[in-house]
């Protein structure tokens, strides 16, 4: 029978696990979600043994990330032209790593469990969730960090997503987490006492949606200053063509025509629109931009390498005010990618062989610093980020709050530049713009996203799309954008929070177990 029960607990794990992303966007089935949360929970309590309840969250780690991070695959094997079984094998192999993290957070809760003595309850509503968020939170920065398909990113339109500007993603997940407890332990109480296990399952989950409804309501941040008038570039450039000589030269004469086809405060392109460096550009082609800037008075981002030396380059950002017409090199502000992307921007120790399987331009990038000033436009100021640097919430709230203790201006609106083509008309795309969502929620500021392909949009302050064009079009997304001023608990503490809370919980834990033996 414990045979059976080792093998049958991290198969019903997997399955959970591979419906996971179903709760994120696209779909965005966020009950989902905590009902396999709870699957696994459930089959953690009825594990015996440590090793089982390892195998059983780090069948449900793999299968979710395998499913949820597919499109890896696209990168490495459509674009990047690596061999398809080495490309699969490599998903697999990065799911399967990643997912120790969840299966340790399993390991970890049944050892006190038992360490402890505690109860089915103290285990599934305090100890489980503080382990799972620990394990969200390592996923986070280990090996530089993949936050990706983290658990509370499934709630951006759930009565959870009010838990994020008090404590962020992390946040979100540690409520999903006590939610999917207390339904996974109504189903380990026996009969005769279904009527006080429903109650306690109804009450946690009324209390746990009815705070995230007043915290969500709550208005962190207030409107600043007047609206600007922003216009965000989608090119639509195919990846597979993007850094051919041909299509170079077509992109460059597509952006300067859709830049200075009309004037706005803003206008933005996206990541790497202009996908050379300054001296490879045809002669004066940066000069007629600056000179537009100058005659129409609009700011423009845009999306290009720099190199500073033959050996230092940087995935940039560069904004050429109208005052910078005339100056020594053009661009009065520049932001330079800081968190790079393993493998794509730069190459990790010993992973050079990999690389070389791929063909992937641009590669070694220098990282830029960690803190950058935002560019102002008009009322407002805007903080950039490019790529996936918007996962990464914490280090954007860290930039946020340094403003804020040096005294200086403090952004108003976030702003991402993407070209996530890498990954084709996939899920990663609609999941992107989730993860968008969620740091407007956090800071309690706007985000504008210029991509390649998908999805440009416009979030509002409360994490809510409110413009934006369909994915693989090209075109342009025009509209006013209110920034907002102010400090959520998020942007003071950042993820301290969060870590504060989890030991709380098994602090709490461990002192009721002891409680509960003493009598």
């Amino acid at each position: 029978m414990n045979r059976l029960k080792s093998l049958t607990l991290p198969a019903v794990a997997f399955f959970a696990g591979a419906v996971t992303p179903f709760a994120f966007a696209p779909f965005g089935l966020w009950p989902l979600q905590i009902a396999c949360l709870a699957i696994l929970i459930s089959a953690v309590l009825h594990t015996e043994r440590a090793r089982t309840a390892f195998y059983t969250g780090w069948a449900y780690g793999t299968a979710s990330l395998i499913a949820g991070l597919y499109w890896l695959y696209v990168s490495m094997h459509t674009y990047g032209g690596m061999p398809s079984l080495l490309a699969g094998a490599a998903v697999v192999c990065l799911a399967l790593f990643l997912g120790i993290l969840a299966g340790l957070a399993c390991l970890f809760t049944r050892f006190f469990m038992k360490g402890w003595q505690a109860s089915l309850g103290i285990t599934a509503i305090l100890i489980f969730p503080a382990f799972w968020v620990l394990a969200e939170w390592v996923r986070g920065w280990i090996v530089t960090g993949l936050p990706w398909l983290v658990t509370g990113y499934a709630h951006t339109t759930s009565p959870l997503a009010g838990y994020a500007p008090v404590a962020g993603v992390y946040g979100v997940s540690f409520v999903a987490a006590i939610v999917a407890g207390a339904i996974a332990l109504f189903f380990h109480i026996g009969r005769e006492r279904w009527k006080t296990s429903l109650a306690t399952v109804l009450a946690i989950i009324g209390l746990a949606f009815g705070a995230g409804s007043v915290l969500f309501h709550i208005d962190w941040t207030r409107p600043h200053g007047n609206p600007i008038q922003v216009r965000l570039l989608q090119g639509n450039v195919a990846q597979e063509f993007k850094f051919t000589p041909y299509q170079i030269g077509q992109a460059l004469d597509m952006y300067a025509g859709m830049i200075t086809s009309r004037p706005a405060d803003l206008i933005v392109t996206p990541e790497t629109a202009i996908p050379v460096y300054t001296h490879q550009l045809p002669a004066g082609y940066l000069e007629h931009l600056s000179r537009y800037a100058a005659q129409s008075l609009s700011h423009l981002a845009l999306g290009m390498p720099q190199a500073d030396t033959a050996t230092v380059y940087t995935n940039s950002l560069i904004v050429m005010a109208p005052e910078d017409a005339g100056k020594p090199g053009l661009a009065g502000y520049r932001y330079n990618k800081h968190h790079l992307v393993p493998f794509g921007e730069f190459i990790p120790t010993g992973f050079r062989w990999f690389v070389r399987l791929m063909r992937i331009p641009l590669g070694d990038f220098t990282r830029g610093e960690p803190l950058q000033k935002p560019f102002r436009v008009k009322d407002q100021w805007i903080l950039p980020n490019i790529c996936y640097e918007d996962i990464f919430g914490e280090e954007i709230a860290d930039q946020i709050r340094h403003e804020y203790k040096t005294g200086q201006p403090t952004p108003t609106v976030l702003l991402n530049v993407s070209n996530i083509a890498w990954f084709g008309n996939t899920i990663a795309l609609p999941q992107h713009l989730q993860i968008s969502q969620m740091r407007s929620l956090e800071t309690g500021r706007p985000m504008l996203r210029a991509t390649n392909t998908g999805t440009t949009a416009v979030i509002d302050a409360r994490g809510r799309p409110v413009a934006w064009l369909p994915p693989y079009t090209r075109g342009e997304l025009a509209t006013t954008i209110q920034g907002t001023r102010g400090a959520t608990p998020f942007i003071r503490f950042g993820n301290l929070t969060i870590l504060i809370v989890a030991l709380a919980a098994l602090v709490i834990a461990r002192i009721l177990s002891a409680r509960k033996h003493r009598r």
